[in-house]
């Protein structure tokens, strides 16, 4: 089965796997292996532009909706 997912406020789209990808960047970016990223939860509040996340139960941030 395929599927998409996307959230749609205030004229904008995301698609699910950009979120992904951008949350995916950050974790390499500071030097962890992409193998080690074992699960990642995002959360998205699209009235404040942001997607938050969870790295493997343990690590969060968050990141700008572009």
């Amino acid at each position: 089965m395929k599927s998409t997912f996307y959230v749609e406020y205030y004229g904008k789209q995301i698609d699910q796997a950009v979120l992904i990808k951008e949350a995916k960047e950050i974790w390499t970016k500071s030097g962890k292996k992409a193998a080690d990223l074992k699960s990642l939860n995002l959360y998205i509040k699209p009235e404040e532009n942001t997607a938050y996340y969870v790295f493997n139960d343990d690590e969060s941030g968050s990141f700008v909706i572009e």
